[in-house]
Order: structure tokens, then C-alpha cells, then sequence
């Protein structure tokens, strides 16, 4: 559109605004002396203006609308005012997008405004900035002018945002120009151009592999005997539990800013008065900002996603919120309780050594599960009922089970428009596996076996002596998954293929004999888990060599990627889809998503109660006071105006407000129902 859109445009100057943007008048009357900043009064000609682009401040007025769109401000007002200044006076600040003002000669002769291609230019306005600093020219940001924008304000939309752009960055690490800039500018710029252009994802990413570094370094410690007595007569600083993280910490200039802008008070009120939300939002974000990284880094494809912009007040619904996170939040935030049940199993055996609590990995792990429910608005009872039958249903629906909906299976997961659980988890393993590049399968397949032979070494024989126990069980689980294809993909054998692993450990004493509950059960209770979380790693690493196999072979034969239809990729879409039952994927993948059914309803039913007795509190800490005060069981504006129009009629505070009470009256003889509500 502004390739396009430019070839039309007349005049020196342009600027493109999208449909979210706006201005106020008082700053429209700035604008002819702000665009002085590209050619002086002094200047005859246009030979040399001072900057191609030419940026400003914005203010965002979806602030208002909830604490979604709150949080969301305060993130963009952070970018868009402070980064941008810091990075004018450092002579590195990029073009990141509307409504930037720009030389249109200039662009019209060096390659148009923005680069846009469907993967490697997703965040298609930075290569802009990259080539005006590869010619040496400036970008500037001044704080002389002021436009609107408007930002996501549901949580969905707004973490589709977040993803997009950490996708994106992704592409930028690997673009052309990123390397040619970092070829020509030097070591000491090269750090300012590090900061001005993935920083901010990167430290994100580093942060995320950090918390699982610490949970298994500690899980490490307590193998090894040492607990937090041991690594304080070391000197080590993991003795004791860390509280201060670099999220508070960055806490500090945004505060600091407010107070230089607005004032002590509004700053406190405003930085402290939504720590809580912006805790709980930020952690999740900071989770998305990393899986989509990952996800990016590991496929080689930068996804855009629609975020759409919604209104705040737009219900989510539980099955949409799994298909979103279920792979990005949902799955890590198990392997990570697991990895601090683990720790917390091995640290009660030996009591005297001492536990640290982790308050910041439990925050983060329950954040990743229960935000979205939190910051979803509206949980009424009638809502949970609904929602809750129909993720039971997407649980349990056997849609895209069959062999010959494989092609649908793979449209419908390329779409989001998935109708069960196995079809959501089947479209993803097949997007994985005829999709991401063989070299990186492999590599992820060579650190998956470097790590399985550390653990080897590492883990006492007590713990790997286990592991033939849960062999014995997958062996009665193929059973009944054979079975299952057999009698026409019955759903009754994948529950039988549930209650083998159940019977695993009363069985154990027919495997490995006394040693099961030897001096107790109790005390063998962290050698099971430990041992069961590495059986399901290495049963994860021969599904994935099975398939890596597979997708060998069929590249190696093209003729033998042909199946009945004639799909070059059929028989590979046939061997994820065998894989992804014999290995367990989907049943593991069905006990989560109860988890997370489970983790939903507790929330959603505490956040109905807290609506419920006090005076919609929830509502109003969400959206506003305007809804906070519909009683529940009403519509908001079903039968009346909006309660403020209530309140100045009441109140005599608008001399223009005529109630029309024709319209009342007729109002007030109909039902209230939904088309009297459309009205």
C-alpha cells in the first residue's frame, strides 16, 4: 500500500497514517514549522536537508479502554517516546513505522518507503531506517508534536501484536541488510545498532532460557548433595533466593519519566497502581516475545498474524485461548512445573540441606497458565458454563482423526480454524515436520541426543534402573493404540491407553522387584518422576528421529512421497500422523489440556465470585467504572442509555440532553429481549 500509495503523493514531504491514527488540531497548525527540521529556512536548495525521516511523539488513546489497552499504552509510550529520544541522541534511531514524516523525493529514488515481502520483511518498516543509515543519513525523533494511534486492547490481539513483531526480528537477524550494516559500521556502533534493533527480543529470549537454566541447575545442585547450606559455605550467590529481576529494574526510567512529565503523584499512582497487571501481562508477553523467537529461528518463517483490533469488552473464549497458547505458554509451563516439582521431590528427601522457594519461577509458571483467563473479561456464570462445554468438547471431539481428512487437517491448522484437540496438535506436527529445514530438525535432533547422554552420565543408576518400568507400560500402550486404529479410531481404547501409565508404578515390583518401594514408596517417590520425565524425553527423541528418518527418505525419493491422492507429501502427513498417537504426543497433550480446563475453571469461578460480591470488581479493574455499575444479568445500554447520559440527565450537567420519551416509553412495554437490545 505506501509503494503504491507513494506514486501518487506530491510535494517534498510525506507521511503515511494508518486507519488507527489521528491528530489534534492544535498540533496539525505545528506542522509546517515542525517539517523546517528537514530543510532550514536558510537553505536555498535541497541539496542537503538535515533528515530523511523525520519522527515524533504519540499519544495513545486506547489507554482508556481497559487495562489491556492500559498496559498495552504505557509498553508504546515507553518505545515510542523514550527509546526514540535515547536513540536520536545516540545518532542511530531507525524508522519503526507511521506516522513518521519522510523526504518523498528521497524515497521516490531509494527504494520507496519500506521493504515488504511475505517472510523476510515482516517488520517491513526498520529496513527503511537500515537504508537510510547504510547512506549515511539521520532519522531523527522530537518531542514537538504529538499524533494519536491506537493500540490492541484485548489481550489475544494484543499478544498477536507482540508476536508479530518478535517473528519478525527474527527475519531481520538473518536479512541482508542487518549483515552489511554490521560489516560497515564498527564495534562500538555496532552495540548502539544492537540496541536499536532486536535488543529488546533478544534480552527477552535470554530471560526465558534463564528461568530454565536456574530450575535445572538447581535440580543439578541437589543431585550433586549440595543444597543452599553447602552453596553458602562456597561463597555462592545461588545460596539465596533472587528477588530483584531485570523487569522490576526496568521499571526505573519509565518512572522516572513520568515524574519529569506529569509529576511525583501521577507517576506513583500510575507505576505502582498498575504493577500488579502490568506483572502478570508483561511475564505473559515476555513468554510470547520468546516462543514466537524460537518458533521463528527454528521454521525460518516469519508468521503475520491478524490481530484485528477487537473491542476491550470481547469475551475469549477457552478453546480459543488454548489453540492460541498451548504450544507457546501452556506446554513450557509444564515443563517447567515439572522441572520444580523435580527439585522440590529431591530437596524433601534431604531436609536438613534447606529449599529455595522460587517465588519468581512459580509466578512465572502459573502467569504463563492463568493470565489470559484473568485479563478475560466478563465471567459470568452463564459464560463459564459455555465456555467450559465447549472445551470439553474440543477436548474429547475425534475431528481430523481419520486418514482422509489429512489434507483438511493441515488447511484448518494453516487457518486457526481447528475443531479439536488431535487436530490442533496433528496440524502443528505436520507444519513441524514438512515445514521447518531438514539442517534444523537435525540440529535440534543432535542437542536432544548430546543432552540425553549428559543426563545418562549425570543420573544415578537408582534413577535410570526405573526406566525399564515405563517401558513395559509403553509396550501395553501400543497395544491398545493399535487396537484404536483397528476398531475404526474408537476413542474408548486412547482412554484404556490412559490408565496403563496409572498402573505402572503398583505393577513396578513384578519389573524391578523390592526396589520399588524400598525403604517406602514415598521415599522413591522423586526416582519415579525423575525417571518418568526422562523416559518421555527420550521417547520425544525417537519420535523425532523416526520422522527426521522419514523426511530423509522422502526427500532422498521423491517417488515415494506419492500416496492414494497423489500428494507429494502424503505418506510423510501419514507417518506424523501415526507417530503423533504411537508416541504419545496426543495423549500427553490430552492430559494438559484438562489441566488447563481445570486451571481455567478454578480461575474463572474465583473471578465470577469477586464480580459477584464485589460490586463487579473484576469488571472494573478490566474494562471501567461504566460497565463495573451494569448489574449482572442486565446487557450494558439494553433498555437505556449509557449510565453517563443517566447521570447528567439526573444531575442537570448537559443542557442539550433531551430524553426522548416516546422512545422510553415503548422501551419500557417490550420484553427485554434481544432484538428490543439491537434498538
Amino acid at each position: 500500500n505506501q509503494l503504491n500509495g507513494l506514486r501518487f503523493a506530491s510535494g517534498h514531504y510525506v507521511q503515511a497514517l494508518d486507519c488507527n491514527m489521528g491528530a489534534f488540531i492544535g498540533e496539525c497548525f505545528k506542522m509546517p514549522y515542525v517539517l523546517r527540521m528537514f530543510m532550514p529556512v536558510d537553505k536555498e536548495d535541497r541539496s542537503a536537508p538535515r533528515c530523511r525521516y523525520l519522527g515524533f511523539r504519540e499519544y495513545i488513546y486506547t489507554g482508556r479502554e481497559g487495562t489491556v489497552g492500559k498496559c498495552h499504552a504505557a509498553a508504546e509510550w515507553t518505545f515510542g517516546t523514550i527509546y526514540q529520544r535515547f536513540l536520536t541522541g545516540l545518532g542511530i534511531r531507525m524508522h519503526y513505522g507511521h506516522p513518521d514524516f519522510l523526504d518523498g523525493f528521497w524515497a521516490r529514488n531509494r527504494g520507496g518507503m519500506s521493504k515488504s515481502s511475505p517472510v523476510v520483511n515482516l517488520s517491513e518498516d526498520i529496513f527503511a531506517g537500515f537504508n537510510v543509515r547504510m547512506r549515511e543519513e539521520r532519522s531523527p525523533h522530537i518531542d514537538a508534536l504529538e499524533f494519536e494511534k491506537g493500540r490492541e486492547a484485548t489481550f489475544n490481539a494484543a499478544s498477536n501484536f507482540f508476536s508479530k513483531i518478535s517473528g519478525g526480528s527474527i527475519s531481520v537477524i538473518r536479512s541482508r541488510d542487518n549483515h552489511l550494516l554490521c560489516e560497515r559500521i564498527g564495534v562500538l556502533h555496532s552495540m548502539s545498532y544492537y540496541f536499536t534493533s532486536v535488543a529488546f527480543y533478544s534480552s527477552n529470549l535470554m530471560v526465558d532460557f534463564s528461568i530454565y537454566l536456574y530450575v535445572g541447575l538447581f535440580v543439578l545442585f541437589q543431585l550433586a548433595g549440595l543444597g543452599p547450606g553447602e552453596l553458602a559455605a562456597l561463597g555462592s550467590t545461588f545460596s539465596t533466593e533472587w528477588i530483584i529481576s531485570m523487569g522490576i529494574v526496568t521499571l526505573v526510567p519509565q518512572a522516572c519519566e513520568m515524574v519529569l512529565e506529569y509529576g511525583a503523584v501521577h507517576a506513583v499512582k500510575v507505576v505502582f497502581g498498575g504493577l500488579s497487571s502490568a506483572t502478570f501481562f508483561f511475564i505473559f508477553q515476555n513468554k510470547n516475545i520468546a516462543s514466537s523467537m524460537k518458533e521463528g529461528a527454528k521454521t525460518g518463517i516469519a508468521r503475520y498474524f491478524f490481530t484485528g483490533r477487537p473491542p476491550a469488552n470481547q469475551h475469549q473464549t477457552w478453546k480459543d485461548i488454548y489453540v492460541t497458547y498451548w504450544k507457546s505458554h501452556y506446554r513450557p509451563a509444564f515443563t517447567l512445573m515439572l522441572g520444580y516439582l523435580i527439585y522440590s521431590c529431591l530437596a524433601a528427601q534431604e531436609s536438613g540441606r534447606g529449599r529455595l522457594p522460587m517465588v519468581l519461577v512459580v509466578v512465572s509458571m502459573i502467569a504463563w497458565v492463568i493470565t489470559p483467563i484473568i485479563f478475560s473479561p466478563f465471567p459470568r456464570w452463564v459464560l463459564i458454563r459455555q465456555d467450559l462445554q465447549e472445551f470439553s468438547h474440543f477436548i474429547t471431539g475425534g475431528a481430523g482423526a481419520g486418514e482422509d481428512e489429512l489434507a483438511e487437517v493441515v488447511e484448518r491448522g494453516q487457518k486457526g480454524t481447528v475443531r479439536s484437540l488431535f487436530e490442533n496438535g496433528l496440524a502443528a506436527e505436520i507444519r513441524c515436520w514438512t515445514e521447518s529445514p531438514v539442517l534444523a530438525l537435525l540440529f535440534g535432533i543432535v542437542l536432544k541426543v548430546l543432552a540425553a547422554g549428559f543426563a545418562v552420565v549425570a543420573l544415578p543408576a537408582e534413577i535410570l534402573d526405573f526406566l525399564p518400568i515405563f517401558l513395559v507400560a509403553l509396550s501395553f500402550s501400543w497395544v491398545v493404540v493399535l487396537g484404536y486404529f483397528y476398531a475404526g479410531l474408537n476413542n474408548v481404547f486412547l482412554v484404556l491407553s490412559f490408565i496403563v501409565w496409572p498402573a505402572a508404578v503398583p505393577c513396578a515390583h513384578f519389573i524391578v522387584g523390592t526396589r520399588w518401594n524400598h525403604p517406602n514408596a514415598l521415599a522413591r517417590m522423586p526416582e519415579y518422576l525423575i525417571s518418568m520425565c526422562f523416559f518421555f524425553f527420550l521417547l520425544g527423541l525417537a519420535k523425532e528421529i523416526v520422522l527426521f528418518l522419514c523426511r530423509v527418505i522422502r526427500l532422498l525419493s521423491p517417488c515415494t512421497g506419492r500416496s492414494k491422492g497423489g500428494s507429494e507429501v502424503g505418506h510423510m502427513h501419514e507417518c506424523v500422523r501415526v507417530c503423533f498417537v504411537y508416541f504419545l504426543v496426543h495423549q500427553v497433550q490430552f492430559v494438559e489440556a484438562y489441566i488447563v480446563l481445570l486451571a481455567n475453571l478454578v480461575t474463572a469461578c474465583l473471578l465470577a465470585v469477586v464480580d459477584k460480591v464485589m460490586c463487579n470488581a473484576h469488571t472494573w479493574f478490566l474494562l471501567n467504572s461504566e460497565l463495573a455499575r451494569t448489574p449482572h444479568g442486565d446487557r450494558y445500554m439494553e433498555r437505556n442509555g449509557t449510565l453517563w447520559e443517566m447521570d447528567t440527565a439526573s444531575f442537570g450537567m448537559d443542557f442539550f440532553y433531551e430524553p426522548d420519551s416516546e422512545m422510553e416509553g415503548s422501551q419500557g412495554d417490550e420484553p427485554p429481549n434481544s432484538a428490543a437490545w439491537a434498538r
